[in-house]
């Protein structure tokens, strides 16, 4: 039996669509909200993070990474969609204790030395021409 075969036999599966059909598939894929959010994020000023919100999201997420694998049977979509808001929030949480504490909040934004470059050579212009 080809593989093709094999997977085809499976989708169309009783079991495949009881699965389907329960919570322990559209509860973490409707979860996948959270981690899309914070991976789409990652791009975002550091301002805009909550410190508060990111360290109960990172409980919250090892919570249930546990809760996942402790579960009969058990429920990798689960644990799959928790570890990846793990991995987003802890990064998160990084840029935010980088830009509060390690000072990468007197770091300047690069529009903000953009605009200081552009700044400094029309004044530079405009003293030589004057």
């Amino acid at each position: 039996m080809s593989a093709f075969s094999k997977a085809q036999n499976f989708i169309f599966s009783k079991d495949f669509v009881k699965y389907v059909c329960s919570t322990h598939f559209w509860g973490p894929v409707s979860n996948f909200g959270i981690p899309v959010a914070a991976v789409m994020d990652l791009k975002k000023d550091p301002e805009l993070i909550s410190g508060a919100m990111t360290g109960s999201l990172i409980i919250y997420s090892l919570t249930f990474m546990k809760y996942s694998l402790s579960i009969t049977p058990l429920n990798p979509l689960l644990f799959g969609c928790h570890l990846v808001n793990e991995c987003a929030q802890l990064t998160q949480g990084a840029r935010w204790v980088n830009h509060w504490y390690l000072g990468g909040k007197d770091e300047p934004k690069p529009i903000e030395a953009a605009a200081k470059t552009v700044t400094e050579a029309v004044s530079e212009t405009v003293s030589k021409t004057a």
